[in-house]
């Protein structure tokens, strides 16, 4: 029995890492997208749907960040542009967290689940 459950602990890391770069890549190459990818997956290791919603934007942060400043040093980014968005973006990341705890996780999934439809819609068409 104990060689099974080090054997699904060490599955659960591989897939774990993996998982980590798959988000990774898919988030420095388009820029976001990667929670798209963390959420399912982090659904899929048992945390519940709000639980999986919050880490995933924790794990997508110092990815950002990451891509940014590899971004800004490639001079793929202007500073001054970007600057426009950060304070109503900070406003909505506060919105969206209050909302998330007060939303039920079977709309929560809902959401999440039409906005990757009309983001995927949206892709394919322009």
């Amino acid at each position: 029995m104990e060689n099974k459950s080090i054997m699904s602990t060490n599955q659960n890391r591989l897939i774990t890492a993996a998982a980590g770069l798959g988000i990774g890549i898919v988030n420095g190459l388009l820029g976001a997208g990667g929670g798209m990818i963390a959420v399912p997956i982090l659904k899929k290791l048992g945390l519940e749907q709000k639980s999986a919603h919050a880490n995933a934007v924790a794990i997508i942060l110092p990815i950002s960040i990451l891509s940014a400043v590899l971004y800004l040093f490639k001079d793929y980014v202007n500073l001054s542009d970007s600057f426009i968005y950060i304070p109503t973006g900070v406003l909505g990341a506060v919105i969206g967290a209050y909302i998330l705890r007060k939303i039920s996780p079977v709309w929560l999934k809902r959401i999440f689940g039409g906005f990757m439809v009309y983001a995927g819609v949206r892709l394919l068409l322009k």
